[in-house]
């Protein structure tokens, strides 16, 4: 652990409103997945995913006392980490990018339509396009 993940930090301290959203969407996204899981004939994986996902929201949580590194990935109040976090977004983007190009050609290639990863590698496109383009406009 290093001097900035120090523990002293981060104990008792008061988290905003913009802290709570990514335990608070780790949370709706477990019980989207209990219902949807129920929906679909598969109440025991829609209670385990939903307890997974409960469980990670926890941790982020209980971490984020001790690291000052998760503690400004969910407060998004420290500029540094910002930074760090828009390089680690915007490399994940890549390897999705390549994930889903990879998934479109193997099932082009065993005969198929490529979907989903068609349309998933179509709205990544068009959505690298409209913010390069909003980007722009912005300055």
């Amino acid at each position: 652990m290093s001097r900035s993940d120090s523990p002293a930090k981060g104990l008792g301290r008061k988290h905003g409103a913009v802290f709570w959203i990514t335990p608070a969407v780790a949370v709706l996204g477990g019980v989207a997945y209990l219902v949807s899981s129920i929906v679909g004939g598969h109440p025991v994986l829609g209670v385990v995913l939903l307890l997974v996902m409960l469980a990670f929201a926890a941790i982020l949580v209980l971490v984020a006392q001790r690291s000052e590194t998760v503690r400004g990935l969910m407060d998004h109040r420290d500029e540094r980490i910002a930074g760090i976090d828009l390089r680690a977004t915007a490399l994940t983007g890549v390897v999705l990018s390549f994930a889903v190009i990879g998934g479109a050609v193997v099932e082009l290639e065993r005969g198929h339509s490529g979907s989903p990863y068609t349309w998933l590698a179509a709205v990544g496109g068009v959505t690298y396009i409209a913010s390069v383009v909003v980007q722009r406009v912005r300055q």
